[in-house]
């Protein structure tokens, strides 16, 4: 009996192994072919407006604050204000016993008409003798005499009438007004208080509360990006936060007023000064806030930071899915960062679609199935 040779045997088993295997290969092509598209979040890039903001600490003074204070000494007799209230400048708030002050003036009033009879009777004897010197009945010295006389007489009506304003001006100085308008404090003394022209106490204050100041505290290192930003812009805006743990802001913005030229050498700061309405009067003086200085307002492209990869070259790449649902590799040109995102002038183009999420499970070329990106970031929220 003959036996069937090797070689054919093992022919045999190759041709059975090759036709086997063809059909599995075939089946996984068409298994990838058949796979869906990978889904990922993209979002639409177009120019957005950006504020570039300084935070400092700041605090709240008044825009004007007088003391009220006496200029005479009495006894006050008013109060004719109610604490707290609204007052206007030239209002009358307490008024001073005057009784003294009158009688200075009714005897003042009283010298300068004596002065003036006694000016008139001068003056007719000077007239008198200048005649009689002509026709030598009087001589030179009694002549001389007489228009000494008469030089005093006047003298004596410029004092009486300096006498008369002086006792106006104190009689005046009995009705205390407001200075300014403001709000008024509490009064610090009461009726039948003994008051004096030159004591530390005064009798009340008055605060102007609308508008107001922001005092801020800068480092002299950032100081020159504020500087070069009043430079360029008529006015930087200022916002505040009352109360930064809830993110309470301020609904009126003010405006920078000014720096200091100089800095502090103890510290190292630059005191800048922010002037805020303050219509409803919620600012007082003394309160804490947080201020925000905006320094630069634009239109940017901007790409989230979480959109990009790092080449080995430091470079930014974005994954960009076309008009027909293909990924495109892009690099990025970045001025700089803004929150979360980067500002991008060069690479990508508004209206383009960059991928967010899912870019790791994507190859260039590669067709996706797109979603719209939510972003929840808290950056973009505030």
């Amino acid at each position: 009996m003959k036996r069937a040779p090797l070689f054919s045997i093992a022919g045999l088993a190759l041709l059975l192994t090759i036709g086997c295997s063809e059909p599995a290969a075939t089946g996984e092509s068409q298994q990838a072919a058949a796979r869906p598209p990978t889904a990922v979040s993209v979002t639409t890039l177009s120019l957005k407006p950006v504020v570039f903001k300084t935070s400092l600490p700041g605090r709240v003074s008044a825009f004007q604050q007088s003391q009220v204070r006496p200029q005479v000494d009495g006894v006050i007799t008013q109060r004719l204000f109610e604490e707290g209230a609204q007052v206007k400048q030239g209002q009358q708030l307490y008024q001073i016993d005057d009784v003294r002050y009158k009688a200075r003036l009714n005897s003042a009033r009283a010298d300068l008409n004596s002065a003036e009879a006694n000016f008139k009777t001068t003056q007719a004897k000077e007239a008198r003798y200048r005649d009689l010197m002509k026709r030598s009945a009087v001589s030179e010295q009694e002549y001389d005499d007489a228009v000494a006389q008469l030089s005093q007489a006047k003298a004596a009506i410029s004092v009486a009438q300096a006498a008369i304003e002086v006792a106006q001006v104190n009689l005046d100085y009995t009705k205390v007004y407001a200075p300014i308008s403001g709000q008024i404090s509490r009064s610090y003394v009461t009726v039948g208080a003994l008051v004096t022209a030159n004591q530390a106490q005064e009798l009340a204050t008055i605060t102007q509360l609308d508008p107001v100041y922001v005092d801020m505290q800068i480092s002299g290192k950032y100081i020159l990006d504020i500087r070069k930003a009043m430079r360029n812009q008529p006015t930087l805006p200022v916002e505040l936060t009352l109360d930064e743990a809830g993110d309470e802001r301020y609904e009126q913005t003010g405006e920078l007023k000014f720096s200091e030229v100089t800095v502090d050498e103890t510290t190292g700061a630059v005191t800048l000064r922010a002037l805020l309405p303050n219509p409803d009067g919620l600012l007082m003086p003394g309160m804490f806030v947080k201020a925000h200085v905006i320094t630069e307002t634009q239109q940017a492209l901007l790409v989230p930071q979480r959109a990009t990869m790092r080449q080995p070259d430091g470079s930014l790449m974005v994954y960009v899915v076309n008009d027909k649902d293909q990924v495109e590799p892009r690099v990025l040109t970045a001025s700089r960062s803004y929150q979360d995102q980067y500002i991008v002038t060069s690479g990508v183009a508004s209206g383009e679609r960059v991928i967010v999420v899912g870019y790791q499970k994507v190859r260039p070329g590669a067709t996706v199935s797109p979603e719209p990106w939510q972003d929840n970031s808290i950056a973009t929220r505030g």
